[in-house]
């Protein structure tokens, strides 16, 4: 019988051949994954790399616009560790970069000025004044008493306030011109170092924290520190002849290249403008002493 069904043909039908599909090659695999990798990447938003640089720079530019505040405020209780007993008044509140600009106030009794550097790295707390919330983390105190109600103020650091040992609140109008600058390690540098024997030829009983390395170029700007004892500052002119420094305090690393030497005594805690080749602090023990401090270059 011809009409006899066998499966899903007759059998009178010869069977169907089914062709097996041939695996695909590597290459062709290949090809298509990158195909749809390339087409998922087109539903991708792309970064604009030039927009983020140009908005990057703009803000670093914005914080270098000055800014001027103005105002009248009443102290609170110092929140820092072992000031409980005494006021404070945060002029500009604590930031990751470094405030470069001047204060000028009235207050209704003597205050002292205050700025702060860092936080500090762990362990670098060595004998220099510490101000700190919680115990952990920690910022190098400068610490500025000028026996007065009134006056102008020029500083760098991550945060200024003024301050009084007394614990009733005081009042204080005031008036601030501030910049903010990233610290870059060029221009703009904030932190904590522990003085080494100074290299310096009949210097070498004394210590130095060495701030700005000897360069031909002239720095040009505005420190804030805080030590663990008093210190003086030394700005180093030259490289100069030996012959013009006669009868002039020097300095020299060899006996060959010679500079003029500025040795300006100060106390543990102090804010300077500077000009010169090189600078540092510098005691005259051979025990060494740990600074911190904000730095703000203009040249």
């Amino acid at each position: 019988n011809s009409n006899k069904v066998c499966g899903d043909r007759l059998c009178s039908e010869p069977p169907t051949e089914v062709k097996k599909e041939e695996p695909k090659k590597k290459e062709e695999v290949k090809q298509e994954k990158k195909k749809e990798t390339a087409e998922k990447a087109k539903d991708v938003p792309k970064k604009d790399m030039k927009s983020e640089t140009m908005e990057a720079t703009k803000q670093v530019a914005t914080l270098k616009v000055p800014k001027t505040m103005s105002g009248v405020l009443t102290s609170e209780q110092d929140p820092g560790q072992g000031h409980e007993n005494h006021q404070l008044a945060i002029i500009l509140p604590p930031s990751e970069n470094v405030y470069k600009g001047h204060l000028t106030y009235t207050a209704s009794e003597n205050v002292q000025l205050v700025a702060l550097h860092g936080p500090i790295k762990k362990g670098m707390d060595k004998g220099q004044a510490i101000w700190t919330t919680d115990g952990k983390t920690k910022f190098g105190l400068t610490f500025i008493d000028k026996e007065t109600s009134a006056g102008v103020w020029q500083f760098s650091g991550n945060a200024i306030a003024v301050h009084t040992k007394n614990s009733e609140p005081f009042t204080i109008s005031y008036s601030v011109s501030y910049t903010e600058h990233v610290t870059d390690g060029e221009k703009t540098f904030r932190g904590t170092m522990t003085s080494q024997q100074d290299p310096g030829v009949g210097h070498e009983t004394h210590q130095l924290a060495l701030l700005l390395a000897p360069r031909d170029k002239a720095y040009s700007g505005h420190l804030t520190f805080d030590a663990s004892e008093p210190v003086q500052i030394v700005t180093l002119i030259g490289p100069m002849a030996k012959g013009d420094l006669i009868g002039l305090p020097s300095w020299t690393p060899d006996g060959e290249t010679y500079y003029g030497l500025m040795l300006i005594p100060t106390k543990a805690s102090g804010t300077t403008s500077f000009s010169g080749n090189a600078l540092a602090l510098h005691t005259m023990n051979s025990e060494p002493f740990t600074v911190s401090y904000s730095l703000v270059l203009t040249k």
